[in-house]
């Protein structure tokens, strides 16, 4: 092997270490046809990987996980990620394949592209993953006219996701009393965003972008259709509710038989799957409920990093 060879080799190496994560929420899963220009937009670029795709019919949503590198300048700043023009072009595919008054599902959204999430992997950090979803915000408000909120890192103050839901209504269902269906928020956002009008398009809603160290998303089966019993449930667990720290819950329906407790693990090393699933069945038994053992809706941050690393290896 040349010098040249080795040299590039370990610049390679080296780009490989400092990798960003996205985590990408579109309010559809019914539509294989909507979906179908969205992952062709995430291919484009070969330098940005489809990781993991989980889709939930029940909750007619999508998350895909793509990860790529991030390049600094000489200074270290962060100047380039794949990531970013990828990301904004599966959005531009979205925006054109769904209208979101058209739109129905069991689980909370305020927009088309409901979330966008950045984590840093490997040696990046959590500075570079706020760098890249100002970045993607900025384009997105202004691009495509969508009011922004910036949450976690990529907010000056900090300031928390489900804060920013409170504010805007997210949690409130407006079809039922159980389902999500078109845009029934006024269209003159109650709070100003950090990018984009402060108009809605009632076809595209708005977007949530942050970034954060890795969060877990963990649903719970609950064996009946009392909604209300699996709420008290959710609330139980969640750090709001006086249960878990570092635990967010919604109890929704799920299917025609069973409800479930959808849960975000702000800190999963601190306050574990394992944890919130035995908490979730002891007072589920105490409702007179049975549990299915829960899921991830993604894969751990170790085995991102390994399938990013061997599909890369066998483009090359």
């Amino acid at each position: 092997m040349d010098s040249n060879s080795v040299s590039k080799d370990k610049k390679k190496n080296v780009i490989h270490s400092m990798l960003l994560c996205c985590k990408l929420y579109i309010s559809e899963s019914r539509n294989k046809e909507a979906l179908e220009p969205i992952e062709r937009a995430a291919k484009l670029d070969p330098e940005t990987v489809i990781i993991n795709k989980f889709q939930d019919r029940d909750y007619n949503r999508v998350n895909y996980t793509l990860v790529s590198y991030v390049i600094h300048d000489s200074t270290g700043c962060p100047i380039y990620s794949p990531l970013h023009q990828t990301v904004v072009a599966m959005v531009a595919a979205a925006y054109d394949a769904i209208n979101l008054e058209q739109h129905s599902g069991a689980h909370p959204r305020l927009g088309v592209v409901d979330d966008i999430l950045i984590h840093p992997l490997a040696r990046a950090s959590l500075d570079e993953a706020a760098w890249l979803a100002k970045k993607v915000a900025a384009d997105i408000g202004n691009r495509f006219q969508v009011p922004v909120y910036l949450y976690a890192a990529a907010h000056p103050m900090g300031k928390a996701l489900d804060t920013i839901r409170r504010e805007l209504g997210y949690y409130r269902p407006n079809f039922r009393g159980i389902q999500w269906a078109g845009w029934a928020q006024p269209e003159q956002v109650p709070v100003k965003p950090d990018e984009g009008p402060e108009v809605v398009s009632r076809a595209r809603g708005v977007v949530m972008i942050g970034a954060h160290q890795w969060v877990a998303m963990y649903n719970i089966p609950i064996m009946s259709t009392d909604l209300s019993a699996a709420r008290r449930i959710a609330q139980r667990v969640s750090a709001r509710g006086g249960g878990l720290p570092t635990v967010q819950t919604l109890g929704l329906f799920h299917g025609e038989d069973s409800t479930e407790i959808a849960c975000i693990l702000l800190e999963p090393n601190q306050i574990g799957a394992d944890r919130v699933q035995n908490h979730v069945e002891t007072l589920a038994s105490q409702e007179g409920l049975d549990t299915e053992k829960g899921y991830f809706t993604d894969l751990s941050p170790e085995m991102i990093i390994e399938r990013y690393m061997k599909l890369i290896s066998n483009s090359d």
